[in-house]
């Protein structure tokens, strides 16, 4: 990613932010500065994600900040990143955003929301892009919406969080991941968890995670994220009854299956064309919203506009 937008970028501007699932995390908000706070970790992003295009129009009495969505309800943390970088300069940014997979079903959006709109956003006013990064990372980070997600979508495939927080101070490394996954909604969206804030159940979480970390680190592969993934969200104990039964008959099928961090959702490693099908059928039978995809050939980024 380019330390600096591009002058001639103009006063709109596109970008794409991958979502991510977490399959382990944990939380390390030790560093006096907030970029160098968020959590160590593994997990997958994918090849579906947030859009922003940014439209700019300097000029006027002060700043004006909108932000249009497909989905319902106010977006809190687009937004707060959207007035961030625009900051007293006067004129107005209006923001269209869309969404590819449900918010609050643990597939990243608040951090793909905050880094889409961040990008496109300094590209509009010719801010540089790890400003964008900064400031999507601490707005989802305080917002409430996720604890290291703007780190991890700056690349694609498997990601490997080594040290909290966005450059300079967070460290990820990515790895090619060419499984294709499944991804099934089993309940209601949940909101951004309390949990987060929970010092008691945060060191829950890294005594459940101090074990699967060095095994990650040393064998980033899909099976043994997933091993980690199932023993991570089982250990826990979050899944609601709804969950769990759809755990049980997933992983019947000899596929692997664990819950998205945090969401009334499951993600799914079919092993075999096989346990894909019958993977399948136990999502028809369930009636369940489901998507099959891959994990993102890159990060977060640009999108060029046709002239």
């Amino acid at each position: 990613m380019p330390a600096r937008a591009t002058p001639a970028t103009g006063r709109v501007a596109a970008a794409f932010a991958p979502g991510h699932v977490t399959a382990v995390f944990s939380p390390d908000l030790t560093a006096r500065d907030p970029r160098g706070r968020g959590s160590v970790g593994a997990g997958l992003v994918l090849e579906l994600g947030v859009r922003a295009v940014a439209t700019w129009r300097a000029g006027g009495a002060g700043s004006f900040v909108r932000i249009v969505s497909d989905v319902p309800g106010p977006l809190p943390i687009s937004t707060e990143v959207a007035r961030r970088l625009v900051g007293a300069r006067p004129g107005r940014v209006t923001v269209m955003l869309s969404h590819d997979l449900p918010i609050g079903q643990g597939f990243g959006m608040s951090a793909s929301g905050a880094l889409a709109v961040g990008l496109a956003v300094a590209s509009t006013l010719g801010r540089p892009m790890d400003r964008a990064v900064a400031t999507a990372h601490l707005a989802d980070l305080f917002g409430g919406g996720g604890l290291g997600g703007v780190s991890a979508i700056l690349g694609g495939g498997l990601e490997i969080r080594v040290r909290p927080g966005v450059p300079p101070f967070g460290r990820v490394l990515h790895k090619a991941f060419r499984p294709r996954l499944l991804l099934a909604v089993v309940g209601r969206p949940l909101p951004s968890p309390k949990l987060l804030r929970d010092a008691t159940f945060l060191d829950r979480v890294r005594e459940q995670a101090v074990e699967a970390l060095p095994r990650l680190r040393e064998h980033p592969d899909a099976r043994t994220l997933f091993v980690e993934a199932e023993r991570f969200s089982d250990g826990l104990g979050l899944a609601s009854p709804a969950v769990q039964r759809r755990l049980a008959d997933l992983r019947a099928t000899g596929a692997s299956a664990a819950q998205s961090m945090f969401g009334n959702s499951v993600v799914i490693l079919p092993q075999s064309v096989a346990q894909r099908k019958a993977a399948i059928r136990v999502l028809q039978r369930a009636r369940l919203p489901a998507v099959e995809l891959r994990t993102a050939a890159r990060g977060a980024h640009l999108v060029p506009r046709s002239p």
